[in-house]
């Protein structure tokens, strides 16, 4: 059951927190409804690992551990730390990794990635459902689908969430669109009000769940790496743009077809990821 305003403040007292911390991110999950939707949108099976990133005092950890095989919980803030492993520690199915899910800033803490190859190892499904901090949400998405996350069911700011599903020619159409829908089905579920959290963020915020279709395999980080070179121009023409990230464009427009006048933006991520064929060495 979704905490009370009134029984995360208490929580937090408890813990030795003087209230949400603005430097983790923390906004806190007080609507039931939502829980729960968060929890269904994971489709979590018994013997799924499922990761739960930012957990806060551990309202949906409560609800994740009841279907759940076994849920890794990261949170960076000591305080709450303390407190979730007072409160789940004796269940049989719950981790704590206690740090920033992030070892950079596009590479994931040691303990989630070797979580993730054990997963791999064993043949289980590693699912990420969260309320997402929403100053990780971008890196966080695309390390874990990277490192073979089948399914991530998350809250994020609506920004993000667009910026997610934007098609190309779009203004929110950027290198994080590209690379996750080369990856995933992206399905935005519910636009959430910030009266759903505590504190109330300035934002709509919106459920979020991508879907494993991975089209990049072991060429997902050099393909990332690609199209934020060619996106540092993007608002130079695909030519000029191939050209000063150091890429022979004469040769890749003549390969492809593609219009070298129109801007990067303006491909799909198919196009972009032909250009990528082109371009990268065999």
């Amino acid at each position: 059951m979704a905490q009370t305003k009134h029984q995360i403040e208490a929580l937090l007292a408890e813990a030795g927190s003087n209230g949400p911390r603005h430097r983790f991110g923390q906004n806190f999950m007080i609507d039931q409804n939502l829980v729960r939707l968060v929890a269904n949108a994971g489709q979590v099976r018994r013997d799924d690992l499922v990761i739960e990133v930012g957990p806060g005092t551990g309202t949906l950890t409560e609800e994740l551990l009841e279907r759940a095989g076994e849920v890794a919980v990261v949170e960076i803030d000591r305080d709450l730390a303390g407190m979730l492993r007072k409160r789940f520690g004796t269940r049989p199915n719950f981790k704590l990794i206690e740090g920033d899910a992030l070892a950079g800033k596009h590479e994931l803490n040691a303990d989630l990635l070797s979580l993730l190859a054990s997963a791999r190892r064993a043949g289980r499904s590693a699912k990420l459902v969260a309320n997402l901090p929403y100053n990780i949400a971008s890196p966080l998405v695309i390390g874990l689908l990277i490192d073979g996350a089948e399914l991530l069911a998350f809250t994020v700011q609506k920004e993000v969430a667009e910026r997610l599903r934007a098609g190309a020619g779009t203004d929110a159409y950027g290198p994080l669109s590209v690379v996750v829908q080369l990856m995933a089905k992206v399905e935005v579920l519910r636009t959430l009000p910030p009266q759903a959290f505590w504190p109330a963020p300035k934002v709509d915020s919106s459920l979020v769940r991508l879907t494993r279709e991975d089209r990049l395999g072991e060429r997902a980080r050099a393909v990332g790496q690609f199209v934020h070179s060619v996106f540092s121009f993007r608002r130079k023409t695909l030519r000029r743009a191939l050209a000063q990230a150091g890429y022979d464009s004469d040769a890749a427009l003549a390969a492809t077809g593609f219009d070298g006048g129109l801007r990067p933006e303006a491909f799909t991520p198919e196009q972009l990821l032909r250009l990528y064929e082109v371009v990268s060495p065999k």
